[in-house]
């Protein structure tokens, strides 16, 4: 007679580990440059990195970096590496936190400066470029 197909659930049982070698690990890293107010002297590099180690959420909850994220510094340089799903977004809004809780806000916004990193610099008032998204 005809060969009866096998019932889907031993089919998706099948199929589970081969799934599980296709996912790689995926690193993304994010830089925020924070020389210009390192330099002079408005901002604290390490504080903004013990900022964002408090603030970073991982499955909805604050303090579960485990390994999945890491941040780290190079001089006025934070940077934040996820082994997880991380949006460069997210990371602007916490910037934004932070600047806002150092009542920086009114001097300094956070700019894209390249495809996966911030930098924060001085609103500059003959410029009237619209680069600073509101949200």
């Amino acid at each position: 007679g005809l060969r009866q197909a096998p019932p889907l659930s031993s089919f998706a049982r099948n199929m589970a580990p081969a799934k599980k070698i296709q996912k790689k690990k995926v690193v993304k890293k994010f830089a925020i440059d924070c020389s210009q107010p390192v330099d002079d002297g408005i901002m604290d590099a390490a504080s903004f990195e013990k900022f964002l180690l408090d603030k970073i959420k991982v499955n909805g909850k604050v303090g579960n970096l485990a390994d999945l994220v890491t941040v780290s510094r190079e001089k006025a340089k934070v940077i934040v590496s996820a082994e997880t799903d991380f949006s460069k977004r997210y990371l602007k809004y916490l910037s934004k936190k932070y600047l806002k809780k150092q009542q920086l806000r009114d001097w300094l916004h956070v700019i894209a400066n390249k495809k996966d990193s911030y930098e924060l610099r001085y609103y500059n008032i003959h410029d009237n470029e619209a680069d600073e998204d509101e949200d």
